[in-house]
């Protein structure tokens, strides 16, 4: 029998672990229930149009496609790392869960209006997020850094979450030339992410 196999059988045996994630995955499917609604609802309020000196002098560019190239094949090794780790698994699954709680929670409370010359991010992803409407408010924080960074605080091997984190870089990067997020929405994002890894990983260990 294989390892990942063992890993899984083992924990699924004890019950706080089978609550844990069947709890989790719940969460989870409850929030992707109301989640539509939330952005639209966001999306039809008035907000502030920040100034933003560090994307006043960047030109505006469309570099979708290397958001992606950077977001999407980070998420899918994620994925498999998880699916041979049990423990890590809770921590993510609960980790984004924080996640979405706490980005729904700071996008209500901070209303803000896009960037100046925002480039409409072309994101098959959170199409099944946001359906067929263009949000463009879901400002701060960044949710794609926050998730880039949550999979590298995650990850158990060092070579494995430098390059993450190195990746988490170059993806703010693109994310302030696209114009989609501001400034502060990308420097905030690690810092959040370091809580919900750290709330995730507590409620894995008990």
């Amino acid at each position: 029998m294989q390892t990942k196999q063992l890993t899984w059988q083992f924990a699924w045996a004890y019950p706080a672990f089978r609550v844990k994630f069947i709890l989790g995955i719940l969460m989870m499917i409850l929030i992707l229930f109301y989640i539509q609604d939330f952005f639209l609802f966001i999306q039809a309020r008035n907000g502030v149009l920040m100034d933003d000196w560090v994307l006043s002098r960047l030109p505006a560019r469309d570099v979708s496609r290397y958001i992606f190239l950077i977001i999407n094949p980070a998420v899918g090794f994620f994925i498999w790392r998880i699916i041979r780790n049990s423990s890590m698994c809770i921590t993510a699954l609960w980790g984004y869960i924080f996640f979405c709680l706490a980005r729904m929670i700071t996008i209500l409370l901070i209303p803000l209006d896009p960037p100046v010359n925002l480039v409409h991010l072309t994101d098959p992803f959170l199409a099944l997020i946001y359906g067929s409407n263009m949000i463009t408010k879901d400002l701060f924080f960044s949710g794609h850094t926050a998730t880039l960074c949550l999979i590298g605080l995650c990850l158990e091997n060092k070579t494995e979450k430098m390059i993450i984190f190195f990746a988490t870089a170059i993806l703010a990067v693109l994310l302030l030339i696209q114009h989609v997020h501001y400034t502060a929405d990308v420097i905030a994002a690690p810092v959040f992410s370091y809580l919900f890894w750290y709330l995730g990983k507590t409620i894995a260990k008990i």
